[in-house]
């Protein structure tokens, strides 16, 4: 589970111009999971012969971001484990059970930042602690922010991408599927409306 797509390049092409703009400030944002314009993707290889893809479908979270200081944000991310969706019915009622994701003790999985380094140019990695399966353990992010600015319905935006990668093992999952199965990629698009 590590990495997420953009959904909206088409948006995000007409904020980026805007991003860098000196009269940006801090702000809070929600995650625009309503309008779809959010995405938590995974990725993990079947058994070293090909992959299996899919998301999570419900999740909720929001972010505070200013252009000139990306240290100062936070973020701070709830994923419904259940809501996880690969296309494919069966596969997803043993990723929900004991084996993997253990839904019915474990609803959730949650994200929050405990720091950022700003690496220049747009990208930077967001540190926190990333709690799955029960267990809490620092996790990091490679992000690159998309863009900002006003959308066409009067409100403000600023939007994400980031990608990171962990052992099923070291949360918990015990499930073996061979080597090149043990770890996950998450792919994140994240995209904020000013609140």
């Amino acid at each position: 589970m590590k990495k997420l797509l953009l959904a909206s390049a088409l948006s995000a092409a007409m904020l980026a111009p805007a991003f860098y703009s000196a009269d940006t400030h801090a702000a809070d944002y929600v995650i625009d999971t309503q309008g779809a314009h959010a995405f938590i993707q995974f990725k993990v290889s079947h058994l070293g012969y090909s992959f299996v893809m899919g998301r999570f479908n419900d999740f909720s979270g929001e972010f505070s971001f200013d252009a000139d200081k990306l240290e100062q944000g936070k973020v701070n991310v709830t994923i419904q484990t259940a809501s996880v969706d690969s296309n494919h019915a069966e596969r997803d009622k043993h990723l929900r059970g004991e084996d993997f994701l253990n839904v019915a003790k474990f609803p959730q999985a949650s994200f929050k930042s405990t720091s950022i380094n700003d690496l220049g140019n747009g990208k930077f990695v967001l540190n926190g602690d990333f709690t799955f399966n029960g267990v809490t353990k620092p996790l990091a992010i490679d992000a690159e922010i998309v863009g900002e600015g006003e959308d066409p319905w009067g409100g403000y935006r600023a939007g994400f991408t980031g990608t990171t990668e962990f052992k099923m093992k070291d949360y918990g999952v015990n499930m073996d599927l061979g080597p090149a199965s043990a770890n996950v990629e998450l792919e994140l698009v994240v995209e904020g409306i000013k609140q």
